[in-house]
């Protein structure tokens, strides 16, 4: 029995995309797939004292966005100390601020990306090795890929020789379970509600922001507010 689950990749993602990982066997970064404006892709929010705001990584863009995640260049270098100031300003009086940051100022200040995607991946993978996630992960391109919208992810989990595709829900509107069916792979939907609140700065509680916010707060205790993560 092998599970998968197939994502584009996302800068710092909230807690469920890492419970995402967490609840398989293998993470394929979906990273072939076009490059959307004002989406996860380069942004993601925090907490503040005035409340959540945007990160945004610029990225080059070419004509109408008719390129991949993978492909999509990183606009200068300036953005990563920023970025890093403002993680700091806000989460400096956060109980295990010390502890994560002494992960993640490093990948800031010492980023050299060119490229989106591998600066997400980079964070993703850092990320899951502090919250314990062994969780294999790989790229689409390290497979080979096929036209069709389902039959595309139902080719990778082929090739992953899984038995069982997690998908997030939002896919209900698109996905052909019978193209999965026909290839003798499960489908499940993952569900990201149930969450318990945790201890937050800065005003009223809210799920929707980075991973960051969960960790700065908690800590090695972050996973007792996820589903699927084991420490």
């Amino acid at each position: 029995m092998k599970k998968v689950a197939i994502l584009q990749s996302n800068y710092i993602p909230w807690k469920g995309y890492f419970d995402l990982i967490a609840a398989v066997d293998e993470f394929i970064i979906f990273d072939d797939m076009q490059y959307t404006r004002r989406d996860w892709r380069n942004r993601n929010q925090i907490k503040t004292p005035q409340g959540a705001v945007w990160l945004t990584v610029p990225v080059k863009v070419k004509g109408k966005y008719h390129q991949t995640i993978r492909d999509t260049e990183i606009g200068g270098a300036e953005w990563a100390a920023s970025h890093w100031k403002a993680l700091a300003l806000n989460y400096k009086k956060a109980p295990h601020f010390n502890e994560v940051a002494a992960i993640l100022e490093p990948l800031y200040l010492g980023s050299k990306h060119e490229f989106l995607s591998p600066l997400n991946r980079e964070l993703i993978e850092s990320i899951c090795r502090y919250l314990g996630i062994t969780t294999r992960i790989t790229n689409s391109w390290d497979y080979h890929l096929v036209d069709g919208r389902t039959e595309r992810l139902a080719e990778l989990c082929t090739q992953a020789q899984a038995t069982e595709y997690v998908s997030g829900p939002a896919a209900k509107e698109y996905i052909d379970e019978s193209v999965f069916n026909g290839r003798n792979v499960k489908l499940t939907w993952f569900d990201y509600t149930g969450y318990h609140e945790y201890p937050q700065l800065w005003g009223s509680f809210t799920h929707f922001v980075s991973i960051v916010d969960l960790l700065f707060n908690c800590g090695n205790e972050a996973p007792r507010y996820m589903r699927h993560v084991r420490k």
